[in-house]
């Protein structure tokens, strides 16, 4: 099934996710480097750069909804893409609630900052997982014969769901 959202032939949602995903990993490898150097211009930027990365996970997740609505009921599809859609909105909780330990002095970050923040990157891997397999796996977003109901890509299988069988 083909997006619903799309600009200029293109679904929005997967040319949104990028910025949420880009914006909130670097908050944490910024986190890290403070660890590192000891230089808390980097958690400084970390706390500009999470407020970012909630805004635009917000606008992505309006658009990824469209998107799920047109999926179609009891499919395999319909229901990662409710697991996805759901963590990813708890993955953006958890930065909300890092960005709010940060508020009263960026450049002194309490534990549960970073702990929050540490926490929503790992349920990023998790959901951005999700995400893959809608696209790459079911085709959900892309193509318009797809396999709403493919096995998980994580089973063993000889053949892609999307490729044809040739004599």
């Amino acid at each position: 099934m083909e997006s619903r959202a799309k600009l200029f032939g293109h679904p929005i949602h997967q040319q949104l996710i990028v910025f949420p995903l880009g914006l909130l990993a670097m908050a944490v490898i910024f986190d890290i480097f403070t660890f590192v150097t000891k230089n808390l211009n980097w958690t400084n930027m970390a706390f500009y750069m999470i407020g970012a990365g909630i805004l635009t996970g917000l606008l992505a997740a309006i658009f990824g909804f469209i998107d799920w609505l047109a999926i179609p009921l009891n499919t395999r599809a319909k229901t990662i893409g409710a697991v996805h859609g759901a963590g990813n909105v708890f993955v953006v909780v958890l930065f909300a609630a890092s960005f709010y330990w940060r508020y009263p002095d960026p450049s002194n970050v309490p534990l549960a900052g970073y702990l929050f923040s540490f926490a929503g990157f790992l349920g990023a891997l998790i959901t951005g997982w999700l995400g893959g397999e809608l696209v790459n796996r079911l085709g959900v977003g892309v193509d318009n014969n797809a396999n709403l109901n493919a096995p998980n890509s994580l089973l063993p299988s000889s053949e892609s769901p999307h490729r044809h069988k040739t004599a």
